[in-house]
Formats: structure tokens, sequence, C-alpha cells
């Protein structure tokens, strides 16, 4: 489809399709499809799956009880620190299913392995490099999904986010990563090219990893390597959210949470001058509360202006005015509660 490829963590994908801009803008007004597959889906299955993840990750899945249920969380080292964040699907009490990013996934494996010798040696551990993930987002996606597999809509229309069900070869999940309401489905690989030339002809629009970035930096939502890693705990990353310290539950990296005092926030920015913000932008706060990084930035097309995450000190409220370090001059930008969009409308 004459897509401009690209090396990303060690996959070629389509950087995008001709216009990142209308990639973008086709998402927020209609549908667009992401080809995800290089996202691996991981099988966790035996008697003890749940007391495994229990352990494994920050979030608590006992919230999973329903078949399709989904949640969001964070697998994190001793430290705190973010191996990765992931989604799982609960499919049944000895069956679940995890997504995971592409870049860590070898690392994702290792550490889950590992884990599971220690947890609970007899599980099964199952990378599913034979399926396929395509991710159709944006107002009209899902009547667009309902015209291209008939039949379709009466097991899919109920979903609430974060659930998911199958229909025939399809997992058909309410998730997403623009902001902007659809499914994300996974199916057998061998099958992946004649589903997305059936959505294309219906209308949805293919979309790169250009418009997948600003798309979800608008929507407020992390990326990992960028707005945190395994130097970085989720209490300084805004996903306080996915981290259940209230139960009585032990988790890895949870007595480093407990312990370490957070003195950091993820926050948004708003460009108030002219230029582009960027990851590693030093940002300097005017009311002596010290400095702080940029971890994502870029131009948002839905509001015509430059936007950003960044991590600064507690201190710092939203309203507040920053100067953001670019080529050793000082931009003004002011500090916001992201998201910046949600569903089409502008949130800040």
């Amino acid at each position: 489809m004459n897509a401009k490829m690209v090396d990303f963590g060690g996959w070629d994908m389509p950087l995008h399709y001709g216009s990142q801009l209308d990639e973008h803008h086709k998402v927020r007004s209609d549908a667009g499809m992401f080809d995800v597959s290089h996202m691996l889906a991981v099988d966790i299955e035996g008697e003890d799956a749940r007391a495994f993840l229990r352990q494994l990750v920050a979030n608590n899945i006992d919230k999973l009880t329903q078949p399709g249920k989904a949640l969001y969380s964070c697998m994190l080292n001793p430290d705190g620190g973010v191996i990765d964040d992931l989604i799982i699907y609960f499919l049944t009490e000895s069956h679940f299913r995890m997504v995971v990013n592409a870049g860590t996934a070898d690392k994702d494996m290792a550490w889950m392995l590992l884990q599971r010798d220690r947890i609970a040696p007899g599980l099964e551990i199952t990378p599913r490099r034979d399926l396929a993930m395509i991710a159709v987002q944006g107002p009209n996606a899902r009547a667009k999904v309902w015209q291209v597999l008939p039949g379709s809509q009466a097991d899919t229309e109920n979903l609430k986010l974060f659930q998911a069900a199958f229909f025939d070869k399809y997992f058909i999940a309410r998730t997403g990563y623009t902001g902007e309401d659809g499914f994300e489905i996974t199916l057998p690989a061998a099958d992946a090219a004649d589903f997305w030339n059936k959505l294309h002809s219906a209308g949805v629009t293919p979309a790169g990893l250009g418009a997948r970035d600003t798309l979800r930096l608008e929507a407020g939502m992390n990326l990992y390597g960028q707005d945190m890693d395994e130097t970085i705990n989720p209490l300084e990353a805004g996903l306080g959210w996915t981290v259940d310290l209230k139960s009585d539950r032990d988790f890895i990296g949870k007595q480093a949470l407990l312990t370490k005092p957070v003195t950091q926030q993820l926050t948004g920015l708003v460009l108030l001058d002219r230029g582009i913000l960027r990851s590693h932008q030093k940002v300097v706060t005017q009311n002596g509360g010290g400095e702080g990084e940029i971890t994502s930035g870029g131009f948002s097309p839905t509001l015509n202006q430059s936007i950003a995450l960044a991590r600064l000190p507690l201190a710092v409220s939203p309203g507040d005015e920053v100067q953001v370090v670019v080529r050793d001059k000082q931009l003004k930008a002011k500090v916001v509660k992201y998201p910046f969009v949600r569903n089409g409308k502008i949130l800040v």
C-alpha cells in the first residue's frame, strides 16, 4: 500500500501511507487501522495461572472474574521499575492471555519464565507468534468491523471498554491506543492480509506509526521506553491507578514502591511560544520546584500546537507556566492535566 517502512524494535513497520496528518484526522473523525502484529500475545495456562499473575503484576488480577474482561497493568522489577506495561485478558480460570510490547517481548518472556519457575513451575507460558493483531480505531470503527464480519455485532455490540469476546476465529477487544473507540482484533496470522484488505474496502484508512504516536500522545497514553522504563516507577509515570497497594497481596516491586518517596509526577504541557516540544528537553519550573524533563512531545494535529508529557516536580500544578529549553532558548509552556483529546473532543 505504498507505506514508508522503517525499523521499529526489529520489525519492518509502516511510518505512514502517504500522509501522517491525514491518517491522524481519519482516526479522530472516521476510522483508521493499524497493523500491531509486532506486539506479542502470550497465553498463560494452568491451575496456578491466577496465583502467578497475582505476584507478577502491580494491578490486582482478582478484578478479573468475567470471561473476556481485560486489565491494564505494569510488570515491575524488585526496585519498582517498569519492565513493561501490558494488558491481561481473563479467558478461563486456568487460561489468561497477556499482550506485551514488541521491543520488550524477549525480555518479558525471560522474566516470566524465571518467575514461573519460582512461583508456579507447572504453568505453561506460550508466545503466540501464530497470531496477528489489527487495531481499528475511530468513531466509526466498530460499525466498519461489523460490516466486514457479518454476525459479529451480536457478540460485540454490548462490550464495555476493556472487555473482549471471541467471534469465530477472531478475538475482538474493545481496547485501543488512540483515545477513540474501536476494537483490537487478534486473529490467525495467515488470515491477517485478507482481513486488512476487506477493512480497506469498507473504507477504513491504513495508518502507520506516526499517526499512532500523535494519537496516543493526545490521549495522554504512556509509551514504554519514553514515558517509563526500568528506572522509573509507575507512581512517577502517571500510572498510580494501575497499582494496587491497598490489598494484602504481595507483588514484585511492592516493597520498593511503599518505601521510596515519590518526588515527581507526569503532567501535560501545551507550548505557548512557536516551536516543537520533543522528548529529553529540559523543563525549568518557575516556583523553585526544580527542573524536569519532557518524556514525549510533538505537534498535535487536533490542537494545532505542540504538546508534551513531562516528568516534573510535585510542586507544579495545572495552570502553572514553565520554560522549556529548546536549542538554548527558553520557550513558554503551560502545565495542563492530560489527556489532551478523547473521543474527538479537545479537553485542555
